[in-house]
């Protein structure tokens, strides 16, 4: 027997899910992630969106699955969404952010306390490793923090992309992803030896050597500039001052 076209049609669709966007529902095809299904649906997403590949962190989400008592915490440009789930999008995490001169600071624990003294009430919880979409240790380098142990929290904390997700899931209120971000400071400025180009390349930046290449590149077309940067030479490092 031959399919009619109303079979036929029928098979080509997508198999859909049902989700739940600001209390609405929607139907949208399976695999999507909760990004995509979001524009799917018709959302324009504005802000809390940038690299869309699970770096940038901007897009932090929480959710509900159907019949399960948990809140769920992810990357929306990662994860794809399920049958009955329901969304909340977060526009950022109102996490304490003091301003600091890192010249001042000593690589030390009390440099982590003087800013951030919540570290102290830290209950060993790991309720933030558990929510960390990146499955890094997160409660692991806070302890480093403070036993002073910078270079492991440094580590341990490197492919943190700011999401913020640890600080919302923290009963102690510790915005564990600023904590890391001065650690990383303090052990790069302090721990690290300097690379030897980086101090050439700082001065030659200070003295405008690339400016009227910056200001090229700021004027010229759309078609000229991809092409510019598609035939880019990856391979002439000496040419650019690059390390050996």
């Amino acid at each position: 027997m031959s399919k009619t076209k109303s079979e036929t049609k029928q098979s080509a669709e997508p198999e859909k899910v049902r989700i739940y966007i600001m209390g609405s529902r929607y139907d949208v095809p399976t695999g999507l992630t909760i990004m995509k299904a979001m524009e799917y649906a018709g959302f324009k997403i504005t802000r809390g969106a940038g690299c869309r590949a699970g770096f940038c962190g901007a897009c932090s989400t929480v959710y509900r699955k159907a019949g399960d008592f948990r809140i769920y915490a992810a990357l929306a440009c990662q994860t794809p969404v399920e049958d009955g789930m329901v969304l909340t999008q977060l526009p950022f995490v109102p996490a304490p952010k003091p301003k600091y001169k890192i010249d001042d600071l000593r690589p030390s624990a009390n440099s982590i306390l003087r800013y951030y003294p919540e570290v102290a009430r830290c209950l060993s919880c790991n309720a933030c490793t558990r929510v960390c979409p990146q499955e890094i240790n997160v409660m692991n380098y806070i302890q480093d923090c403070l036993h002073g142990k910078l270079a492991k929290a440094a580590e341990e904390s490197f492919d943190c992309v700011q999401c913020g997700l640890c600080t919302i899931r923290c009963p102690a209120e510790i915005p564990q992803y600023h904590v890391a971000m001065l650690a990383r400071r303090l052990h790069g400025k302090y721990n690290i030896p300097t690379p030897k180009y980086l101090e050439i390349r700082v001065k030659e930046l200070e003295d405008g050597k690339y400016e009227e290449g910056f200001q090229e590149l700021m004027t010229i077309d759309k078609k000229k500039l991809k092409e510019r940067y598609t035939t880019r030479d990856f391979m002439d490092q000496k040419k650019g001052g690059g390390d050996e």
